[in-house]
């Protein structure tokens, strides 16, 4: 039987142990719920945007031009008198701007190659007329000096 007057080391780790009160941990307060009205009523209030279609574009970058152009007023102020924002105009313009440039050259993919063929003949073309001519003033040149 074990001696119960025996207060050895392991009487001392308990007694430790019991005047180590645990810390609580601290309570965090609970989370707000948004009212599902309000989460609504934010929805409801949000600008939906407009989706213009390509004639809408172009009368709206037209006029906004034609603004400018007369000077009756800033780029900016005919911007909001036509009702988009300077971001909205300016991507207007750089998509409306690569149309423009290929419907005015449209060259098939064939075509290139003979094309870049003739400017190539016509290149050696000018630079023989080039060396000709050059040929023909050096002449003149070292016939007055009296070099020749």
């Amino acid at each position: 039987m074990a001696d119960e007057s025996n207060t050895g080391p392991v009487a001392a780790s308990e007694a430790a142990a019991e005047t180590k009160a645990p810390t609580a941990k601290k309570q965090r307060s609970p989370r707000r719920q948004k009212a599902t009205e309000q989460v609504k009523e934010s929805k409801a209030t949000a600008a939906k945007a407009k989706k213009y279609s390509e004639q809408e574009r172009s009368d709206k970058l037209k006029l906004i031009e034609t603004e400018v152009a007369q000077r009756d007023s800033t780029l900016k102020d005919a911007i909001k008198r036509a009702g988009i924002s300077e971001q909205t105009y300016y991507q207007w313009k750089r998509a409306a701007k690569p149309v423009e440039q290929k419907a005015a050259t449209p060259v098939p993919a064939g075509d290139e190659l003979a094309d870049l063929v003739q400017l190539e003949k016509e290149n050696q073309r000018l630079r023989n007329l080039l060396a000709e001519k050059l040929r023909t003033e050096n002449a003149e040149l070292r016939k007055r000096l009296g070099l020749d």
